[in-house]
């Protein structure tokens, strides 16, 4: 996905902390992860606190990765939380195994040729993503040598995109690993391929998209959205919207949040505002709290979406799939795009496929708080049918039970996926 119109169409102020403009800031980029990472890798010994061989593991790259996957750890006993030697998993730093990437330096030599390859290929843009390139090499096959070392039973994966993951996908699909993936967020169709051997969607959107992907391998089952059973009788039943929260990621743009949030508190004073901005986006929104004391705030990196979600009765806010997972708790939410950036628009499909309104001003989006302030149905939920495949069936909140269900039947015959 790095070489695609859509990565490198975004804003400038969300690639620059993925890939500086500037180059000189690349190159230095580059230094620091060739000192901290690769080197540092080098110094540092990876002692894990359980056994990796013979295991299932459970690979993951983020903090919501292993929110999707932890369930898993629990309902399979043979399996553990592994993740790369260095990378960031938020609060779970310290609460999973690590892969080492020692070795991953030894691989550098091979840049020059892979970075002609892909200046044949991709033309300049090889050159803006210097960095990533650089990031990447390594990776599959320090991951190759690991699956060779400890021979699992099976990957199972949450992330399908990111160069780690994707390196580890291969390198299992060359060494012969089983795999398989469970969606941890709403997908598009600029999404690489399914290529996994068992793929446990939430519902017919993902694998629509999917197939507008490309091929989809290996057998796919429709288990619904593990990480929310535990709050779908939470669902919220307030009769009008009173608490209303604002979600950003870095896409949003910050003179846009902040006007939204000066139209929204003195025309509605009687609701209560929470502005919750993605964990990643490293921006610094304190000057908020000052220009509007009564605005509370929410740390995504202490709270998850859901338990987030259950204290709030509206949600604000453009491409996430907070929408879903509020639509699902019957919270309101509104797609409301905050500035006027070169992503592309709906990019989850939410508003084509009547899951959430949209607003396109401020007036707008007045209009739509206003009619919710008055009154909120009970029965938005049911929007999320498309969604997720076991919303109004008898395993509505059993999402977890399934999933656990359809991966240990196939762990008894991993090749029945092939046979699907």
């Amino acid at each position: 996905m790095r070489f695609t119109d859509l990565f490198a169409g975004l804003p400038a102020h969300t690639l620059e902390p993925i890939s500086p403009a500037s180059p000189w800031k690349r190159l230095l980029k580059v230094l620091g992860y060739a000192g901290l990472r690769l080197v540092g890798n080098v110094l540092r010994k990876v002692r894990n606190p359980e056994q990796l061989r013979g295991k299932v593991w459970l690979y993951v790259v983020s903090q919501n990765n292993y929110d999707s996957l932890h369930f898993l750890r629990e309902a399979l006993p043979d399996s553990v939380l592994v993740a790369g030697q260095s990378k960031q998993i938020g609060r779970y730093n310290g609460q999973v195994n690590r892969l080492s990437l020692r070795r991953k330096l030894l691989y550098y030599g091979q840049l020059p040729a892979v970075y002609r390859a892909l200046r044949r290929t991709e033309g300049k843009r090889a050159g803006r993503f210097f960095d990533l390139i650089f990031n990447a090499l390594g990776y599959y096959e320090v991951y190759r040598r690991a699956l060779r070392h400890y021979r699992p039973r099976a990957v199972v994966l949450a992330n399908d995109h990111n160069d780690d993951a994707r390196a580890l996908l291969l390198a299992c699909q060359t060494e012969g690993v089983p795999t398989a993936y469970v969606q941890h967020a709403s997908v598009s169709t600029n999404f690489p391929p399914l290529g996994f051997d068992l793929s446990l969607l939430e519902g017919q959107d993902a694998l629509d998209k999917y197939r507008q992907c490309g091929p989809v391998a290996g057998r796919v089952a429709l288990v619904g959205m593990p990480k929310a059973d535990a709050f779908l009788a939470r669902r919220n039943t307030a009769p009008a919207v009173r608490r209303v929260a604002l979600a950003c990621n870095t896409l949003d743009d910050t003179a846009a949040l902040t006007a939204t949030l000066d139209y929204l508190l003195p025309e509605f004073p009687a609701l209560t505002f929470t502005f919750r901005p993605h964990p990643g986006d490293a921006r610094d929104f304190s000057f908020l709290a000052a220009r509007h004391p009564t605005l509370q705030f929410s740390d995504a990196r202490c709270e998850t979406v859901f338990e987030f979600l259950t204290g709030q009765d509206a949600l604000l806010a453009a491409d996430t799939s907070t929408h879903l997972e509020a639509t699902l708790l019957n919270v309101a939410s509104l797609y409301y795009r905050f500035g006027t950036h070169t992503g592309p628009d709906d990019y989850y499909g939410y508003v084509a496929h009547s899951l959430v309104e949209r607003a396109d001003s401020l007036p707008e989006l007045g209009a739509w708080l206003r009619r919710y302030e008055a009154c909120k149905p009970l029965d938005l939920y049911q929007r999320a049918t498309y969604y997720n495949a076991t919303l109004g069936t008898p395993e509505e909140g059993h999402s977890r039970e399934r999933a656990a269900r359809v991966l240990r039947e196939w762990l008894a015959d991993p090749d029945s996926a092939a046979r699907a």
